[in-house]
C-alpha cells in the first residue's frame, strides 16, 4: 500500500560483495584452516586476529615475492571492502580510515633489503 510506513529489519545476514577481488589468499599451506579472512567481521578463520594476522601477511609475502606492487593493488582492494564491510556492521562506528590503512597496507611496502 502506498505511504503505509514499513519500519527497517535489521539482519546479521548481509549479501555476498559484487565487487572487487575475493579474499581467497593467501593460498591454504596445511590441513588447517586457511588464514583468510571471514568477513563481514574480517578477523581470520584460524587464529581470530584482525586480519590480515602475522602469519597471513607472512604468507602473502611469501606469495607475492618480487611484486611487491600486486599485492598492495590485492591488499587496496581489500581494504576497500572491509571498510565497506565494516561501515555496514556499525555505521555509528565506522572504522578509522588511518588504522585500516595501517592493518591492510602499510607493512606490505617495507622489505628486509635495499635494492643496490
Amino acid at each position: 500500500m502506498a505511504g503505509v510506513y514499513r519500519p527497517a529489519v535489521i539482519t546479521n545476514r548481509l549479501s555476498p560483495p559484487k565487487r572487487g577481488p575475493h579474499p581467497d589468499r593467501p593460498h591454504v599451506t596445511g590441513g588447517g584452516l586457511p588464514h583468510t579472512p571471514m568477513r563481514p567481521m574480517w578477523c581470520c578463520r584460524a587464529d581470530g586476529q584482525p586480519w590480515p594476522c602475522g602469519e597471513a601477511r607472512l604468507l602473502l609475502r611469501v606469495e607475492y615475492d618480487g611484486n611487491l606492487a600486486g599485492l598492495s593493488i590485492y591488499l587496496a582492494g581489500l581494504m576497500y571492502e572491509a571498510m565497506r564491510d565494516l561501515y555496514h556492521l556499525n555505521p555509528h562506528d565506522a572504522p578509522d580510515p588511518a588504522a585500516l590503512f595501517t592493518r591492510f597496507l602499510a607493512w606490505s611496502r617495507h622489505t628486509n633489503f635495499e635494492p643496490r
